[in-house]
């Protein structure tokens, strides 16, 4: 009997562990397609040029339509409402923060190195380009274990040719 209780504890250990293994395997997974979309998002705010200094042969990125651009980016590809909530169907659980989104111009002397010790992070542009870092969480499968969160970090630079 003995043996019998202790094959059932050591069966449901073992279903444990392989929940477990899924849900930081889906964990992981989030993070890959987060990481693709800051990296779209800021691609895409980085292509967003600023017409009017374009016709005076200065190449610059338009902020406004740079933010906006990112923003419809990050909804397209999260699947997430106008305040970044998740809508229904979203893998995500939490609100996406969108926590620094910088454009980096023609005001500043290129190759430019870009610092942000608060989230530690360093970029050289070698022209005008968008800096983006979003906080993204991922909701645990178990309850008892503490979602895992991170900082995601995006750049990109105006493509010309």
């Amino acid at each position: 009997m003995h043996k019998l209780l202790f094959s059932v504890l050591m069966i449901v250990v073992w279903w444990l562990l392989h929940a477990m293994q899924m849900d930081e395997e889906l964990a992981m997974g989030t993070l890959h397609e987060g990481k693709r979309a800051i990296d779209r998002a800021a691609h895409a705010a980085a292509q967003q040029v600023d017409r009017d200094k374009l016709e005076i042969g200065i190449l610059s990125i338009a902020p406004g339509a740079a933010r906006s651009t990112a923003l419809d980016y990050l909804q397209a590809n999260l699947r997430l409402g106008p305040d970044l909530e998740p809508v229904p169907g979203s893998w995500l659980r939490e609100r996406l923060e969108v926590r620094v989104f910088e454009v980096i111009n023609e005001d500043v002397m290129f190759p430019y190195t870009y610092r942000n010790l608060a989230y530690d992070y360093e970029v050289t542009l070698d022209r005008p380009g968008v800096i983006l870092i979003a906080h993204l969480k991922y909701p645990r499968v178990f309850g008892v274990l503490a979602p895992v969160e991170w900082d995601l970090k995006g750049t990109a630079e105006l493509v010309y040719t």
